[in-house]
């Protein structure tokens, strides 16, 4: 940034500077020839023929460095056969003239025709009344007293740029160190965190950096979140396959005659466990990742066709909104929608029919049948984990307490209540909209 700023600010003088020097240079050149443009008008306006027929000047000129030699300051008019006349200033010199040349107008030009002296020229064609011959009038100045005129501005423009470019360059390195001490601050903050000191960006913020610490102390506390989950469902799972393990530890101890019965039925329990906890871990790890995004119809008729062919006397209708998406992913979707449709062909009575539509923000999957339906009292038990109505058909049990588990994990929830179309169970899903 300082880098960048000082390269921009020095660009920027330089080219200021080029631009105020050039009109300054040419102003102060401008004034140096509007001094010469005087003596040479008042050299015409005091010119007249004399009785030889040479110029003579009716008044003297004001300015004495003509009467002095070598002065810097000379003029001369000249006429095809006619002898110079020439200021007293030029001494045993004079000014050339370009035979045949004429100027109508005000002419002026450097000239280096005077070794070591570097003379500006103006010079003007007149025809004086009594005479038929052109005139030449010539005003010549050294060009010393311009040009250290000129050093002089550029000396003092480029002093006051180059201390112009410090402060600036100096203003702009302590405003970014100043501007980017925030950043070190939080970088300070995000060290004590790392070193066990504190848990949070605590310190006051600038509002600049407010909402990055923000978003920081967010994500501290969402990582939070997922360890404790973790460890919660580590916990869980732990305590969940203490009890089977300690009956199969003790049944073969004990030599019991059902030890292999003991085994499958604890096995079946644990493997349950297991699978539930496992449906949870992934739902927790894949909800870290960022702009989960399914869309819900091809997620349906995927699971419409999986659970024809496994029931296929259920009849599955679907209606809704074809571009309706969800902020989950699509393996999770498909695991929901799975559980809840397949339940539904397995226990209703072979009419299955699925809405997809949107409310307040979120995506609502209705899935009823035409079952018995689940009385009041047992539709909150029914989510607990293996917790089963109907003992005669197979499962494990964990299909709607996986399905409220995830929902929840992606924000949405799940009710059951009762179909007034179809007479049995109604089950709404809903889940953030994407």
């Amino acid at each position: 940034m300082i880098g960048i700023a000082a390269l921009w600010i020095s660009l920027l003088l330089l080219g200021g500077g080029v631009a105020l020097d050039r009109v300054l240079t040419d102003a102060i050149t401008r004034n140096f020839d509007g001094g010469m443009n005087y003596v040479l008008t008042a050299m015409i306006a005091a010119a007249e023929i004399g009785p030889d027929g040479e110029v003579l000047f009716n008044r003297p000129l004001a300015d004495q460095r003509f009467l002095e030699p070598n002065s810097g300051l000379y003029y001369q008019v000249s006429a095809p056969g006619h002898e110079d006349w020439r200021s007293r200033s030029l001494w045993d010199r004079a000014l050339k003239v370009e035979p045949g040349h004429a100027d109508r107008s005000f002419h002026i030009y450097d000239s280096k025709q005077f070794p070591g002296e570097d003379l500006r020229i103006m010079e003007r064609s007149v025809v004086l009344p009594g005479s038929d011959k052109r005139w030449m009038f010539m005003v010549a100045q050294a060009r010393s007293g311009l040009d250290a005129q000129i050093r002089t501005l550029r000396s003092t423009l480029f002093q006051s740029f180059a201390l112009l470019a410090l402060g600036l360059m100096v203003l702009v390195t302590l405003q970014t160190i100043y501007g980017l001490r925030p950043l070190r601050r939080v970088r300070l903050e995000i060290v004590r965190m790392r070193s066990g000191e504190k848990n949070r960006v605590t310190d006051p913020m600038p509002s600049e950096v407010l909402p990055m610490v923000e978003e920081l102390n967010a994500l501290l506390a969402h990582n939070e979140r997922q360890a404790e989950e973790a460890r919660t469902h580590a916990g869980n799972l732990a305590h969940a396959l203490k009890t089977p393990l300690t009956v199969i530890m003790n049944a073969a101890t004990a030599k019991a005659p059902d030890l292999g019965d003991a085994v499958i039925r604890e096995a079946t329990t644990m493997r349950r466990q297991v699978d539930h906890h496992l449906a949870r871990a992934r739902a927790v790890g894949r909800r870290g990742a960022a702009q989960s995004r399914a869309a819900v119809w091809p997620s349906l008729e995927a699971v419409e066709r999986a659970v024809r062919r496994l029931y296929p006397d259920a009849r599955i209708d679907m209606d809704g909104d074809h571009g309706a998406a969800v902020r989950v992913e699509r393996q999770d979707l498909d695991e929901l929608l799975g559980n809840i449709i397949e339940n539904a062909a397995k226990y209703g009575g072979g009419s299955v029919f699925t809405t997809v539509g949107r409310a307040d923000g979120m995506v609502e999957i209705v899935v009823e049948d035409d079952g018995m339906g689940i009385p009041p009292e047992e539709r909150e038990r029914i989510f607990d984990r293996g917790a089963r109505l109907d003992s005669g058909k197979p499962g494990t049990g964990l299909g709607l307490a996986i399905v409220r588990d995830v929902a929840e994990i992606y924000g949405g929830t799940v009710t059951l209540e009762e179909s007034e179309d179809l007479g049995g169970l109604l089950v709404r899903l809903r889940l953030p909209a994407a």
